[in-house]
């Protein structure tokens, strides 16, 4: 939550509440399954069991081989704290959370020693390395998410036990980190540390914290950690931040790191942060990022990859980039208000982020791929094709639980004219200081989005003077949407640069209907993305679509499918599928590889060929709902019929049926 002296054009709703939809029922499962299971599977893991050892209440081996085991519990806590605020939460559930929160919070008072420092592998497995590898320690990283988890339970709950362990530790680490004699002056191997300290300065008041998270910072980039075996742009420390012209190494670092830059920005005005902060901003969205907003071409490294290397079946794109992706995006709509950044996040929180949990809260995805193979063989390990129980790195579930649990929160804002809502879910919304210091707008909308591109938005309450509603109009329908306020048409003049602003004396009761096309569309890839030429993939609304071979006959293969962009595609309702969706239905045919009858399978080169088969109508699905029937192949992008690899990057034929 920015401070009122922050540089920012817009700041969060002052209330926000998701009551309907795909969201609510997401979010209940959310709640219900995936927090409560949460504690158990850091239980299983020895999450809980190492900072024990750590207490010396405990008995026995540091379980697991990693340094960061603690996070995974603070991105639970956090999780659990945030579902503490939400007005969805029954008594009975807050009493079972606090009583948890409690228990933990003992736990980590118990183990934190008396300097303030905390993290247990180092307390326990390798005392005489503390804060001697801050390459791959993660203790400043373990510290920034226990300071998220405690400033967001302050803020739902009011309590401070938590927020006095944090704040200990964070006083621990300004006393030893800085370029004063006898300090370290050092950064870590993994950004966190630096949005968390900005947090904790606007939860506090203590400017200290945000001059650490300016040094934190500054220090990025001038050599300070090792070159390691997969060099200094794996952890962004090639370039000082200021100077950086594209995204770099390790995904979900750089993000993190970059949301950092932005909050640091907004508390000190810091211009040449947020330019630095839009610049890498775009060149990443317009050569790093998959259809789906993903993020990570490399397995390796957990890197971006090279400008348009999007392989889609080696597709990386871990759940934490995605995340990480919508915090840094949101960080950016706030500081400049501009609506690119919430189209970003929608597509984001709807496809790259959403296909990383199961419709049931208890599996979770750290890959997500837009491209499984026939006859795909799983590699070994946990991090595979198909969504898992937990992992040896659990670092995505607890990720995933704390989003949900604080997605209202991320969903509208205000600014001084009024109440702005750029992401859309049936819920209520309010801001403060609207029409004056005291003045208050609160809304109720209600909406089947993404299913339906209806969005009714009520006024029930509004001050005594002019205010502006804001509506976001995605990119994917400007030029496409209706709209009526009062029962009044509004004019198409009325949007502009994404935003539809409606500006009057609001009384409650007064309503506006807010139309999107849905009409599914076929989309093209840029020109580059060598991995993509010749194929198209399916859109509907903010939804990426993809085939399974779960909807193919028996005995035929996916990745024989091709398109046919000249025949119109066509949507149907599917209450009874994957919990009630609309799907897409396309016209294709097979392309089976040549039966030359030699043991070679190249030849000389030709025009293409068009497919053998008979065109028959297939299915698409929503991309984040795939692998929930059955361990089948699957694919975003679709070969065009009579295409061998033609460029992209142009419109696709396109035609819709509803």
């Amino acid at each position: 939550m920015p401070t009122e002296s922050a540089r920012t054009a817009l700041r969060p709703a002052s209330d926000a509440e998701i009551t309907g939809g795909l969201w609510a029922a997401r979010r209940s499962v959310n709640a219900d399954v995936s927090v409560p299971d949460g504690y158990e599977r850091l239980t299983e893991a020895g999450n809980f069991h190492n900072l024990r050892l750590a207490a010396g209440t405990a008995t026995g081996e540091y379980v697991n081989n990693l340094p960061f085991l603690d996070s995974d519990v603070y991105k639970w806590l956090e999780a659990v704290a945030w579902q503490l605020g939400d007005p969805a939460t029954g008594a009975d559930e807050a009493a079972r959370l606090t009583e948890r929160v409690e228990e933990v919070t003992r736990l980590l008072a118990e183990a934190q020693e008396e300097s303030g420092y905390l993290q247990s592998y180092y307390q326990v497995v390798r005392p005489e390395r503390r804060w001697a590898e801050l390459d791959w320690g993660h203790e400043l990283y373990c510290a920034g998410h226990l300071i998220q988890a405690a400033v967001a339970h302050r803020r739902t709950t009011g309590s401070t036990g938590l927020l006095d362990v944090a704040r200990r530790f964070a006083d621990h680490i300004d006393t030893v980190f800085g370029t004063a004699e006898g300090r370290i002056d050092g950064v870590c191997g993994h950004p966190e540390i630096e949005t968390a300290l900005v947090e904790l300065y606007r939860c506090t008041g203590e400017e200290r914290y945000l001059t650490l998270a300016r040094y934190f910072i500054d220090r990025r980039g001038h050599g300070l950690l090792p070159v390691g075996r997969f060099g200094d742009k794996y952890w962004q420390d090639h370039v000082p931040v200021r100077d950086a012209d594209a995204v770099a190494g390790h995904s979900v670092r750089q993000l993190y790191l970059l949301a950092g830059e932005v909050d640091v920005y907004a508390e000190t005005g810091d211009t040449d942060l947020l330019a630095a902060s839009e610049r890498l901003w775009e060149e990443m969205a317009a050569t790093k990022t998959y259809l789906t907003g993903g993020l990570g071409a490399h397995h390796t490294d957990e890197s971006f990859g090279d400008p348009y290397e999007l392989p889609s079946e080696r597709a990386y794109t871990e759940t934490c980039a995605a995340i990480a992706s919508a915090m840094f995006s949101w960080r950016l709509l706030l500081a400049t208000g501009r609506a690119r950044y919430a189209d970003h996040m929608e597509r984001v929180l709807f496809n790259g982020f959403l296909s990383g949990v199961s419709l049931d809260g208890a599996h979770y995805s750290y890959v997500n791929p837009l491209h499984v193979r026939d006859g795909h063989v799983p590699g070994g390990g946990d991090r595979l094709a198909y969504r898992t129980r937990w992992f040896h790195c659990a670092c995505c579930p607890p990720n995933v639980m704390r989003m949900l649990a604080a997605l209202p929160h991320y969903l509208a804002a205000r600014d001084g004219e009024g109440l702005t809502l750029h992401q859309y879910a049936t819920g209520t919304y309010a801001a403060e200081g609207i029409g004056g210091a005291t003045g208050r707008a609160a809304v109720e909308v209600a909406t089947d989005y993404p299913w339906n591109g209806r969005v009714r938005v009520t006024v029930t309450e509004a001050p005594d003077a002019d205010w502006t509603l804001t509506l976001r109009v995605p990119a994917w329908s400007s030029g496409a949407w209706r709209a009526t306020a009062a029962g009044e048409p509004v004019d198409a003049d009325a949007e502009g640069e994404g935003w539809l602003r409606i500006r009057r004396r609001w009384r409650a009761g007064d309503t506006v209907d807010l139309d999107l096309d849905l009409a599914p569309r076929l989309t093209a890839p840029p020109s580059r993305a060598d991995a993509l030429r010749g194929c198209v993939a399916i859109e509907r609304g903010p939804l990426v679509y993809c085939t399974e071979g779960t909807d193919h006959p028996e005995g035929t293969a996916l990745d024989d499918l091709r398109i046919d962009q000249d025949r119109p595609l066509r949507e149907a309702e599917a209450p009874g599928l994957l919990g009630g969706i609309v799907t897409v239905h396309a016209t294709g045919a097979a392309a089976p590889p040549a039966d030359t009858g030699d043991w070679w399978p190249y030849g000389p080169a030709a025009a293409p060929a068009e497919a053998a088969g008979e065109r028959a109508e297939f299915t698409a699905v929503p991309y984040h709902l795939w692998g929930h029937r059955t361990h089948a192949s699957m694919r975003v992008w679709l070969p065009a019929l009579g295409s061998a690899g033609g460029a992209g990057g142009g419109p696709a034929a396109n035609g819709a049926v509803r």
